[in-house]
């Protein structure tokens, strides 16, 4: 390998260069990789068991609803507390609640009731560890790397989201859901031992006690009084919540619109995860503040049009390329917005900031699920995805509109704190 090349590649992987970090990034993957086999699994087998698109959106709604609950209450959690003991505590409850969704589908006992319960279980795991998990990034590696970490996060995400589905589809199809969610139980080990591995400085003394007296108002004040937090966080929320919701009614257009099986269902998962991971690569370039925001529009504009093709194919072939196509721009977007955000919110403050970016992101998500599965049921699913699209590419108009007005501020040449800047 020429040395230039051997030079590119280590600054785009120079977050690995920290010891925790690579504990933390090896371990996620592998757990991710169980994470995503889960999720293919739990969408089939509720499919299999209803057959209807509603009980899917259904199912989507009580995973995400906790999260609405109480992803705020989370951030105050992960200001206050050791970020690697509540990890220990979020990882170590997601192996058992995959252990329990393994023991009633091999049983053979598992009913519709039992899959809603148990996905609102994995919800409320999921409301304290997304927070937590993000929030400790900032600990693992030095400031000037954290935008490589988060994109090297999104990477392992992405690698997951398009091994994971693969195996599912195979495994789905050969021994069944339960052993998909038996895998996954055991595919959090690798978390809690690469937790157990790191090497921590202690927090100071001023700084718990700072943590101790974090409240939940304070949080949500600091990011309303800043402008570009308050606009990322709010157009998150919009398109996130509607615009984002083509997982929940994938079984529908591999069962009933494409005639397929577990296979292409897991194909079609991937799809959107090898476009996820092309948009990794190009994050992990240094990017400025502007190159930053203009992958707000980039990204908004191509998961729009790859969603509106998805949504009306009648073929796999052309489906994987919608599909792709989607994966690249929500990565691209989400991935951004969440760089802008931890670039511009105080250290004291990143574990709230964090919990409202999962809120908007996340807890959004069960209204969406809902309506995704409701319009399904009544129109159809192109009809739903391409609501979605509508959604994603009505963000993307208004990011335009916004960062037009900035350039004619900023040719105008109106000072303003680079950390106050309205769009992030």
């Amino acid at each position: 390998m020429p040395g230039s090349t051997r030079a590119v590649l280590a600054d785009r992987l120079r977050a690995l260069r920290h010891r925790n970090f690579r504990l933390y990034w090896w371990g996620q993957l592998i757990s991710l990789v169980g994470t995503w086999m889960q999720s293919v699994a739990q969408g089939w087998l509720m499919h299999r068991l209803t057959d209807s698109a509603f009980m899917l959106g259904l199912l989507g709604f009580m995973q995400f609803l906790p999260v609405l609950m109480f992803a705020l209450w989370a951030g105050v959690v992960a200001d206050r507390v050791d970020k690697r003991r509540l990890l220990y505590v979020t990882q170590g409850a997601a192996l058992l609640q995959a252990a329990a969704m393994a023991a009633i589908v091999m049983a053979g006992v598992v009913r519709p009731w039992m899959v809603l319960v148990l996905a609102f279980v994995f919800g409320i795991i999921n409301a304290f560890d997304l927070p937590g998990r993000q929030s400790f990034l900032i600990e693992l590696v030095d400031k000037s790397d954290l935008s490589n970490a988060i994109a090297l996060n999104s990477a392992a995400f992405n690698t997951a989201r398009i091994i994971g589905p693969a195996i599912a589809g195979v495994l789905v199809a050969t021994i069944g859901e339960g052993g998909c969610f038996a895998l996954n139980a055991v595919s959090y080990v690798a978390v809690l031992a690469g937790l157990g591995l790191m090497r921590l400085p202690a927090r100071p003394a001023g700084a718990r006690g700072a943590a101790r007296r974090a409240t939940l108002r304070e949080g949500v004040d600091y990011a309303w009084s800043v402008e570009s937090i308050r606009n990322l966080l709010l157009l998150l929320g919009v398109t996130a919540g509607l615009g984002f919701q083509y997982m929940v009614l994938l079984p529908v257009y591999a069962r009933t619109i494409l005639h397929a099986g577990a296979g292409a269902y897991g194909l079609l998962v991937s799809a959107f995860g090898v476009g996820a991971l092309l948009a990794v690569a190009r994050l992990t370039q240094d990017l400025d503040r502007w190159g930053l925001r203009r992958n707000l529009l980039v990204g908004l504009s191509t998961a729009g049009l790859g969603l509106a093709v998805f949504a009306w194919s009648q073929t796999l072939g052309l489906s994987l390329a919608g599909g792709f196509l989607a994966g690249f721009g929500l990565i691209v977007y989400v991935a951004s917005t969440n760089t802008l955000l931890q670039l511009t919110t105080e250290d004291r403050f990143r574990g709230r900031v964090m919990s409202l970016y999962t809120l908007m992101f996340v807890g959004t998500a069960p209204f969406g699920a809902l309506a995704a599965g409701a319009i399904a049921q009544r129109w159809g699913a192109p009809v739903a995805t391409s609501f979605s699209a509508a959604i994603l590419l009505g963000g993307a108009v208004w990011v335009a509109y916004r960062l037009r007005a900035l350039a004619a501020r900023d040719r105008a040449r109106v000072p303003q704190t680079p950390e106050v800047e309205k769009i992030g």
